[in-house]
């Protein structure tokens, strides 16, 4: 298992505490897990750990335990924010409307080495890099050692606004390297100084903590069209959230509402008034930290914007480190759109756990796992909206089948009660998300993608689209979900023989007899089945014709 070099120096923020608060922390022997001490006036001291809050002491903290860690620790800035010197822990005030001290919040402050690991082909590229995440998901301690790492053969300035990067005192601490320190006399002017760093210290790369503020944004857009390598965090957990964020958007290019001609509306199959992408992003790689080991990687930050602001997921890499210290690299299985023609057409390939990432801390979703795919390869749009997307058959177990739940999303629920009696299967109609095995809905409605749709797939649910609301096109759609073959008797026996046929054209290309076969006109599921037979030896094969005369071309690449 990987390990990492870990430097906390707790002692040093352990003997700035009252002594039986200290002493209390030690007695618990968790220092590992430790985050921070909270001692708020009036109320019992608290100890928070990565799995939760404890209790340190049965008494009250009084103004005199405040007094005696003020004293012991540097000047609050303006940020209300202190450290101790030459270690990497915060100490942040809480204030009355007096001025007066009536809480504190002692972090603890930890350099880990090795962190980057992870991510350091992507440090080392020179592109801009912002990290996003929720407090104490270790944004900041990636960044102090992004620092140390790029310093070794590089220019590096950090613009330490709270000195939670380099620590407290005018000596860095020695977690960030050869990497040089600028401090903020206000957190206001943190804008200033970042502009200050490009021009009197000729720097390579910068280094920025926390850009909350517009002029920070904007200073930040400067520095990067200087041609400096820039790498910095933001708040927020995910870009969907930077989006969102009026002061902050202009990171990932900003957003703006554009009018669209009636030409170009129809093409796309949207309101003629939609959300584009202002500008060019000041990043050109955004890393979301899900947890400390976990993290999602959006390497083109335009491409994404763009994705999002279309209804589409964008084009992610997942990175994990597992429990032996392996790093994982592999594309998310999330929903896709294909663009087909004009039209968008949704597509889904390989297992589906959840469409978007399990946070820290969270269980997979309850719903089942199912294998979904696109039946068959389809070359024009006519061939792939008649064909449903199809997915294994939900498990059943050896009792008696329970109601397939359905969440229907502009679908006549009589209709769907209909379609169901034709193969005898109960269904049970779900009025909430969280309830529904699968979501059925149509073309129209799931090209607006609404928001139960987005709540659909964070639960991981399934969700089948229809080209219109009728009957037939919904008993398609529940025979691929339920595993339903065609009927029994001359249905069988003519899909067999089609798959025979198949089968014989497939040895002829194969033993170089034929350059390609044209098979007998069939319907639109026997044809699914003959272009999956013909994937499975490596062959391609379209669709040609019009129905009832539509038939397979097989043919070898």
């Amino acid at each position: 298992m990987t390990q990492f070099q870990i430097t906390d120096d707790l002692e040093a923020l352990l003997n700035v505490l009252p002594p039986d608060i200290a002493q209390a922390v030690r007695d618990r022997n968790r220092n590992e897990a430790l985050l921070e001490v909270v001692l708020d006036l009036g109320r019992y001291p608290e100890a928070r750990y990565t799995d939760g809050e404890v209790t340190l002491c049965q008494r009250e903290v009084t103004e005199a335990d405040l007094q005696y860690v003020v004293s012991r620790i540097g000047e609050f800035d303006a940020d209300n924010r202190a450290g101790i010197q030459r270690t990497l822990h915060r100490i942040s005030a809480i204030r009355n409307r007096r001025g007066n001290i009536i809480g504190l919040t002692c972090r603890v402050g930890r350099a880990v080495y090795g962190t980057i690991e992870i991510i350091r082909d992507i440090i080392l590229s020179g592109k801009n890099i912002l990290l996003l995440g929720r407090p104490g998901v270790g944004k900041t301690t990636m960044l102090r050692e992004a620092a140390r790492v790029l310093a070794e053969h590089k220019r590096v300035i950090i613009v330490d606004t709270s000195n939670e990067i380099g620590g407290d005192g005018d000596i860095p601490h020695p977690a960030v390297g050869r990497a040089r320190r600028m401090q903020v006399p206000k957190p206001s002017l943190q804008h200033e100084v970042m502009i200050e760093a490009v021009e009197n210290h000729m720097p390579e790369v910068i280094i920025i903590d926390e850009i909350g503020r517009e002029l920070e944004a904007i200073a930040a857009r400067t520095i990067a069209e200087r041609g400096v390598q820039l790498i910095a965090t933001a708040h927020g957990n995910t870009l969907e959230n930077l989006l969102m964020n009026p002061t902050l958007s202009d990171l990932v290019g900003g957003i703006e509402s554009v009018t669209l001609s009636d030409e170009e509306a129809r093409r796309r199959g949207t309101q003629k008034t939609v959300l584009e992408r202002r500008a060019p992003p000041t990043f050109d790689v955004l890393i979301e930290i899900q947890d400390r080991q976990r993290l999602l990687v959006h390497h083109d930050v335009a491409a994404s914007v763009d994705a999002l602001l279309r209804g589409q997921q964008p084009d992610v890499e997942l990175r994990y480190r597992d429990e032996e210290g392996r790093i994982h690299i592999e594309k998310p299985r999330f929903r896709r759109a294909v663009m087909v023609g004009k039209s968008p057409l949704p597509f889904w390939r390989g297992e589906i756990i959840s469409t978007t990432p399990i946070a820290a801390g969270e269980s997979l979703p309850a719903s089942p796992r199912v294998t979904v795919e696109r039946a068959g390869v389809f070359e024009d749009e006519e061939e792939l909206e008649e064909a449903p997307w199809t997915v294994s058959p939900l498990p059943s177990g050896n009792g008696p089948r329970r109601p397939l739940r359905v969440y229907p999303l502009g679908l006549a629920r009589n209709r769907l009660q209909r379609a169901a009696s034709v193969f005898g299967t109960p269904i049970q109609i779900v009025e909430q998300i969280g309830e529904a095995d699968v979501v059925i809905t149509t073309k129209a409605h799931y090209r607006r993608h609404p928001r139960v749709l987005h709540e659909a797939e964070g639960r991981g649910v399934p969700i089948y689209v229809v080209r219109s609301n009728t009957v037939t096109q919904i008993e398609s759609c529940l025979a691929d979900i339920l595993n339903l073959t065609p009927a029994e008797g001359e249905e069988d026996d003519r899909l067999a023989q089609a798959l025979e046929e198949a089968e014989a054209a497939i040895r002829k290309i194969l033993n170089g007899e034929a350059k390609y076969v044209d098979l007998s006109p069939q319907n639109a599921y026997i044809r699914r089945q003959q272009h999956l037979l013909a994937r499975q030896y490596n062959l391609i094969s379209h669709s040609y014709g019009k129905e009832p005369n539509r038939y397979v071309r097989i043919y070898a690449e």
